[in-house]
């Protein structure tokens, strides 16, 4: 299986994954990078997949399933180009001979999911990005080596979260338990390239995460050399994410320190987080 970010826009990845004849795609805003790369490779468009409704995420889902006549999966509560067929927690769908477990994750918008494959091995992998290119800091794998699989759209991203236009603090808190418990190898597909402003941020929650500090300057070269600096991994992203952190005592102190929330209290912490982000410049 190969794994390809497809820049669209001005930020964001249309994650396509791949086995030499057929294709997936997943949040497509924009139908022409997906057209396009299928014509260069020689692909077979199979499967779309929807986390939400957001316009940047669905408004190529109507050209591809006409030029293809691809399948469309979405979540059953939120409003997405018919036909398509619904998915909430529990089910699981097989796309490309893998294996995809569904979960809610409310929070960014009210009825957002997640598709996560516990295993992508292929009897060819196909690496995007060198090995070397992985993040030594906590693990980003290379994205042939088999490694799960999570497409979380935008609620969670690598150093950041989405932000809670329909969700509460609670909520989102929540979603990122549930994706935080994943294996730690677990490669994390998010759909914006708002890395380094996200590290920006958790440097000024954590000052003194050493990890966070390498990350960051791993991610600077990636960028320095116009590439992603994506897929993350879950093991990484509990290291240096201060919104997979709301436990830690240290940023539930700064929390504390910043705007006095309740440093025992694990939403309080999550929900200042989250309102010094949105003002962070």
């Amino acid at each position: 299986m190969k794994l390809i970010p497809l820049p669209a826009f001005q930020d964001n990845y249309l994650w396509l994954l791949q086995d030499g004849q057929r294709a997936l795609v997943v949040d497509p805003g924009d139908a022409q990078p997906v057209l396009a790369y299928l014509e260069q490779a020689g692909l077979r468009l199979e499967a779309i997949l929807v986390t939400h409704h957001h316009q940047d995420h669905t408004g190529g889902v109507d050209a591809l399933r006409q030029a293809t006549g691809a399948k469309v999966w979405g979540p059953a509560r939120e409003r997405i180009p018919e036909p398509v067929l619904r998915l909430s927690e529990g089910d699981a769908i097989e796309v490309l001979g893998l294996r995809f477990e569904v979960f809610d994750v409310p929070g960014h918008t009210a009825g957002h999911i997640a598709y996560y494959c516990a295993d992508t091995a292929g009897p060819q992998g196909t690496s995007s990005r060198p090995p070397e290119a992985a993040h030594p800091a906590g693990g980003g794998p290379a994205p042939d080596d088999g490694a799960p699989l999570l497409f979380c759209g935008d609620t969670l991203f690598s150093g950041g979260c989405g932000r809670l236009f329909e969700g509460t603090p609670a909520q989102m808190l929540s979603s990122l338990d549930k994706l935080a418990a994943l294996p730690g190898a677990t490669r994390v597909c998010c759909t914006h390239e708002y890395t380094l402003s996200n590290l920006n941020f958790a440097i000024a929650v954590e000052p003194r995460n050493t990890d966070l500090a390498h990350y960051r300057q791993q991610c600077v070269a990636l960028r320095a050399r116009g590439e992603p600096t994506l897929p993350s991994s879950i093991a990484l992203e509990t290291r240096i994410n201060p919104f997979l952190r709301a436990r830690v005592p240290a940023v539930a102190q700064v929390a504390h320190a910043h705007d006095g929330a309740n440093e025992n209290d694990a939403v309080a912490v999550f929900a200042s987080l989250r309102q010094w982000k949105n003002e962070f410049r």
